[in-house]
């Protein structure tokens, strides 16, 4: 759980994503790969001042590794090029190979940790809100809404049905057989169970007015501060830095 009273929790949702568009595109400009690869740690270090370490880094790294060694190493062997740097067999790593893996991986490290970070510094009810208040439709922010809370809550009961199970004396850990046993009588009830929600969440809206075509106002409040129109000028300023700079060179 992040950290409210650190500032950058407290920032508004746009402006935390202005943070992330910023870490972004400066991964493109910034030519090489260095730069791009220490996005990451220079997430990590915002993660840990808005007092979200633990689980950005442990995200990061689940949603990452895998995927950038994989790439790496399929850019590494199959990339077209003359330059071989080491060969066995029929497989050869070749230079350019290993520069477009290294370019390639870097933006994807780039790109990941930057939104990771987002959403592990932001509330998912403080951006539909931010978005509804720049005036996108609410059933454009209900879409957004459930669709970064479908896997949580799929998750959440996934785990119920995991725990029935076990109440019910079936094994459910062990070996990946075991678990896969295990796991697939949870799929009916998971589908049903997701189903059933869906209903009650209609009902749920209907009986607030949510199709009615009024204007609606909210209990819920969400400022921007001083420090929001800092964070924008300062993101402006050194975007603008980067882009001259790069056309300069």
């Amino acid at each position: 759980m992040h950290n409210e009273r650190s500032l950058l929790s407290r920032l508004y949702p746009t402006t935390k994503f202005m943070i992330t568009i910023a870490l972004c595109l400066a991964a493109f400009i910034v030519p090489g790969y260095g730069f791009s690869y220490a996005v990451l740690p220079i997430c990590m270090v915002l993660a840990y001042f808005a007092g979200s370490f633990k689980e950005f880094s442990n995200l990061a790294i689940k949603a990452l590794l895998m995927i950038v060694v994989f790439i790496f190493i399929l850019q590494s062997f199959f990339y077209p090029g003359n330059d071989i740097l080491w060969s066995w067999s029929i497989y050869s790593i070749k230079r350019e190979g290993l520069e477009f893996a290294l370019f390639l991986t870097s933006k994807i490290v780039a790109v990941a940790s930057a939104f990771i970070l987002f959403f592990r510094i932001t509330k998912v009810k403080d951006l539909v809100h931010s978005l509804e208040q720049i005036g996108l439709p609410s059933k454009v922010t209900y879409v957004i809404l459930s669709t970064l809370q479908l896997i949580p809550e799929m998750k959440k009961l996934t785990h119920v049905i995991m725990d029935a199970q076990k109440t019910r004396g079936v094994e459910t850990e062990g070996k990946l057989l075991v678990r896969m046993k295990a796991f697939l009588p949870t799929l009916s009830p998971l589908i049903l169970g997701s189903v059933a929600s869906t209903e009650e969440r209609v009902l749920t809206l209907e009986s607030r007015a949510f199709s009615a075509n009024v204007k609606k106002s909210s209990i819920y409040k969400l400022e921007k501060t001083k420090h929001d129109r800092l964070v924008r000028i300062l993101l402006v300023a050194l975007l603008a830095i980067l882009i001259v700079w790069r056309v300069a060179l």
